[in-house]
């Protein structure tokens, strides 16, 4: 007899206990869990048979589990390079910043006063970035160098064509990275875009040229002079992107010094590792010309209702989710966490650090240069920064044993097709590392002198003309925390100005915050998962590779698709690759001008995004009043456009928290003229073992990861959009220039590494592992009983803006408050508010203006929930006393809030109400009292007086408007 499990994890993921739940089944007046699904999943599209899931594992045979797929992976010693390092990841910084909760659970900074933390780090790397491209304005990251490349050319394409002049052509150096290369052809040509790839001095740009991407150093190692091509550039109209080795730019002179437009490149090099393709923070730099049009998130200095200055995201209508269709970008998130590990090893090593590890490599490089070209081999590179490129030389030696030496070293070099190899060294390199390469590169030469290593160099090898004399990283946060303490002391006192799951629920709609299990996460820092290449051979990586073949599967099962590509590495990612695919479907059958796609008007703004990146016109379908779609006016718009009908995006349950019964329908309307479906995956915690987007009739679906499969969101960051897709569509699949990946006929890769930000795909691996079929069936379950919960307690103080048939919710609901604004009270109010209470805002205006959506996730217990209820129920009772007229209309809680424990604990107290009712409303407060460091933020100050570097350190010391100014 098998012996029982005695602690699955279930009972440590799920929120309320077996009692709690009953008594929230009487609550909502539902005699069974089961009852429920019946009453809010409708029974058409209900699963006829239970997910066919491994058995869940406990935790301690889980790590068991995953050790023995870890010891199939070899870490060798890299030298590849193509834009993937060796690092030294700082314990202090990989202990409390990517191992510590306080920061990986935080949400994106939306709601500023509570996330001054994670704002100051990201400014910091905001900072850093600008110093070391010389740009005047940097954002917050990107998803990764090939995908930053090409928002660099989206971004001039859209500008350069605001002229009135049709600009076409977009030139790229032969010499860029090679899956940057595919990742910009990509998203060129469903735009019309013509991509020319050509050696630096055959660049020519003429009247249809809109831009230029250059990559310095070149991949292939040497650095080439781009003075001449920028001006060329410029003399046609045209703009100039460089793609950059960050730590290359301690000793080259800046992006920015040699008239770049934009500066972009990973920031991988500085303290994050490899992990097989990602996460990393990509970086995208540029003068202020370009400020209203930058991709991504921008942090910025302004001031708080005291004029204390305060940090916030700046320019926030430049984002897709308030341009929608006229989006010029559908970046949705970011790579917050990896961006602030990578700001902290900026302040940890400071400039002397980082021009120090810099001069290092630089010398380790010369120093193997000399060793080899000694032995007789030729190093065709004359400046370089890092990487060497080696030929047989003058004795003809034969490079052909060298790949068996090295492999039986345990050392990967870089092998071009014409025989030559690249060594790419990196921080991590040592005097014993080098000896081995020289030693390697003699014994494939069968010589009897020993090799030795060259001596120190004596100069270096960069141009003079590109010799960077500028300095770098000079503000006071660069110098002041090079001890382990300080750093330390930093950090934790950053972390404490931000709320995490670590402090309370973080009820957001269409956000699903649920427990970051720390058994999911701790494999995600083993070094067998941490620091391998993502083109190292395929030999190295049969672990990965197992759970990759896994993970694929389980998530067909979970979808009922029968394919899945696991590269796009966020959700807005995920959408445009699965509307690629049913534009490649189309295209492939002939029917070139199907690229009309339906959307409905409660969708969440990437969609539509999405869709205009894909090359595709977007006509938006109406709700009706219950919050469903409008199925007569779809009907009318699908026959309408019958003929140039390419499909439908459709989230399910609707963002408007409800099981649409006629969903099938929908489907079958899109099918029967000639479109695909694509289903948005972000509300796919309330399907999972319920139904599917396969049998609910979609083509294709994107999950996120970051949300349903339990990966934290790092504060905006990191993500992973997995498509899967059915039989149709599989072949399209996206595919890779190094890596073979994807379908026989794929489309172009999306992302610049083969399986996206591959670390942390152990993470939904662990998930699926650790729950099995029944217990990701019981999430879902238990997220909806969540959801119903609050929804009931909640309704008799506020409207419950839509129900499904039988009066039920989905995963998450909204709540109206529109309905005070006519007593003065704005949502912004009561999300301000709550923080007060120790909460987080539910989704504030979306996809409603004026309401909050509220998704409670599987993971809270009913205590937590109740809280919550208490918090909200306590903020209506304060509402009332405003409509009343019983407290002043602009002095009161909800109007200051939040408030600060400085305004507090101040001497003088000038509101009509109390201390203790500004700051601890409810008794339970007290013992769990969470500080906002900021009161509420003028957002509009810092949108008019744009600065997005540190300021000086004593304008955070002096919290007075007169001086907030002055950093402007």
């Amino acid at each position: 007899m098998a012996l029982p499990q005695s602690d699955l994890f279930a009972a440590r993921h799920l929120g309320p206990r077996d009692l709690d739940q009953a008594a929230m089944l009487r609550q909502i007046g539902a005699g069974s869990l089961e009852e429920l699904m019946d009453q809010t999943v409708p029974p058409a599209i209900r699963l006829k048979r239970p997910l066919e899931l491994p058995a869940p594992l406990p935790e301690h045979e889980y790590l068991a589990h995953i050790r023995q797929i870890a010891s199939m992976n070899q870490v060798a010693k890299c030298y590849i390079g193509l834009g993937y390092h060796s690092t030294v990841v700082p314990a202090v910084i990989r202990r409390n910043i990517l191992e510590n909760p306080g920061w990986y659970t935080q949400y994106t900074p939306y709601q500023a006063e509570i996330a001054q933390g994670r704002l100051e780090a990201l400014l910091n790397f905001q900072t850093a970035i600008s110093d070391l491209t010389g740009m005047e304005i940097a954002n917050a990251s990107l998803l990764d160098e090939g995908t930053a490349a090409a928002e660099a050319m989206l971004m001039f394409f859209h500008e350069a064509n605001k002229r009135k002049v049709e600009r076409t052509v977009f030139w790229v150096e032969d010499h860029c990275l090679p899956q940057t290369i595919e990742v910009v052809r990509t998203r060129a040509e469903p735009l019309g875009i013509e991509v020319k790839v050509a050696a630096l001095e055959q660049i020519a740009p003429d009247g249809r040229s809109f831009g230029v991407l250059l990559q310095y150093p070149g991949q292939d190692g040497q650095i080439r002079d781009p003075h001449a091509a920028i001006a060329q550039a410029h003399d046609a109209g045209a703009f100039v992107a460089m793609a950059c080795d960050l730590l290359a730019l301690a000793l080259l002179k800046a992006p920015g010094e040699l008239g770049a437009d934009v500066a972009l490149g990973s920031a991988q090099r500085f303290g994050v590792p490899m992990g097989f393709g990602g996460p990393h923070a990509a970086f995208f730099a540029t003068t202020s010309a370009f400020k209203r049009s930058l991709p991504g998130r921008i942090i910025g200095v302004s001031v708080d209702r005291h004029g204390k200055a305060a940090l916030r995201m700046a320019l926030q209508t430049r984002e897709q989710h308030i341009r929608r269709e006229k989006a010029t970008s559908n970046i949705c998130t970011a790579q917050a966490l990896l961006a602030i590990m990578s700001g902290m090893y900026a302040a940890y090593h400071g400039e002397h650090g980082i021009r120090g590890i810099a001069t290092r490599v630089h010398q380790a490089a010369i120093r193997l240069e000399a060793s080899l070209t000694a032995m007789g081999f030729e190093q065709h590179n004359s400046a370089f920064f890092d990487t060497l490129r080696i030929g047989p030389g003058r004795a003809g030696n034969n490079l052909e044993k060298l790949a068996e030496r090295a492999a039986e070293a345990g050392i990967n070099f870089r092998y071009f097709q014409n025989g030559d190899v690249g060594i790419s060294l990196h921080e991590a390199v040592t005097e014993v590392d080098l000896s081995e390469i020289v030693r390697i590169f003699h014994d494939a030469r069968q010589r009897d002198a020993d090799p030795l290593l060259a001596a120190a160099p004596v100069s270096a090898r960069v141009l003079d003309k590109l010799t960077r004399q500028s300095r770098f990283l000079t503000h006071p946060v660069f110098s002041s925390y090079h001890s382990e303490t300080e750093m330390m002391r930093y950090i934790k006192r950053l972390e404490n100005r931000d709320l995490s799951l670590a402090h309370s629920m973080i009820a957001l709609g269409s956000c699903t915050m649920k427990l970051n299990s720390a058994v999911e996460l701790e494999p995600v820092s083993w070094p067998e998962f941490g620091s391998l290449h993502p083109f190292a051979p395929e030999s190295q990586t049969a672990g990965y590779r197992q759970m990759i073949l896994a993970l694929e599967n389980y998530l067909c099962e979970i979808t009922r698709f029968s394919a899945c590509s696991l590269q796009p590495n966020s959700g807005a990612q995920g959408e445009y690759a699965g509307l690629m695919v049913i534009r490649a479907y189309h295209q492939d059958r002939g029917d070139q001008h199907r690229t009309m796609v339906l959307i409905p008007s409660s969708a969440h703004g990437t969609n539509p995004a999405s869709a205009v990146m894909a090359g595709l016109e977007v006509v938006v379908v109406s709700c009706d009043e219950l919050g469903n779609i409008e199925v007569e006016d779809l009907r009318a718009k699908a026959i309408t456009h019958r003929d140039r009908l390419a499909g439908l995006m459709v989230t399910y349950p609707s963002t408007h928290g409800v099981y649409e019964s006629a969903i099938a329908e929908v489907c079958e309307i899109v099918h029967e003229n000639g479109g695909l479906v694509y289903m948005d995956g972000a509300n796919m915690n309330a399907q999972v073992g319920l139904t599917s987007p396969a049998h609910i009739g979609a083509d294709v679906c994107h999950l996120n990861l970051h949300k349903t499969f339990a990966i934290p969101h790092g504060g905006g960051g990191p993500g992973m959009g997995p498509i899967c897709v059915n039989d149709k569509l599989a072949p399209y699949l996206p595919g890779h220039p190094l890596v073979a990946t994807g379908g026989e006929k794929a489309i172009g890769p999306v992302n610049a590494a083969p399986w996206g930000s591959a670390s942390i795909l152990l993470i939904s691996y662990a998930y699926i592992r650790l729950l099995g079929g029944q217990g990701c069936t019981d999430a879902s379950r238990v997220a909806i009983l969540n959801a119903n919960y609050l929804a009931s307690r909640l309704a008799d103080y506020y409207p419950v803006l839509y129900r499904g048939e039988n009066g039920r919710v989905a995963h998450e609901f909204i709540l109206d408050t529109r309905v005070f604004k006519a007593s003065g009270v704005e949502v912004e109010d009561v999300a301000k508010r709550l923080i007060d209470y120790g909460f987080h805002a539910p989704t504030m205006s979306f996809p409603v203006a004026g309401t909050i959506m509220i998704e409670p996730t599987e993971s809270e217990s009913k205590e937590e929930l109740d809280r919550f209820c208490d918090a909200m129920i306590a903020i209506r009772a304060e509402i009332q006393e405003v409509a009343d007229g019983r407290v002043d209309a602009h002095d009161n809680p909800l109007k200051n809030a939040p408030h600060t424990l400085e305004e507090v604990t101040a001497d003088t107290w000038n509101h009509g109400y109390s201390r203790t009712q500004a700051a601890q409303p409810l008794s339970w407060i007290r013992e769990r009292k969470f500080w906002p460091y900021v009161a509420r933020i003028d957002n509009s100050y810092g949108d008019r007086n744009l600065v997005c570097t540190c300021p000086p350190m004593s304008d955070y010391a002096e919290p007075a408007t007169a001086e907030a100014e002055a950093m402007v």
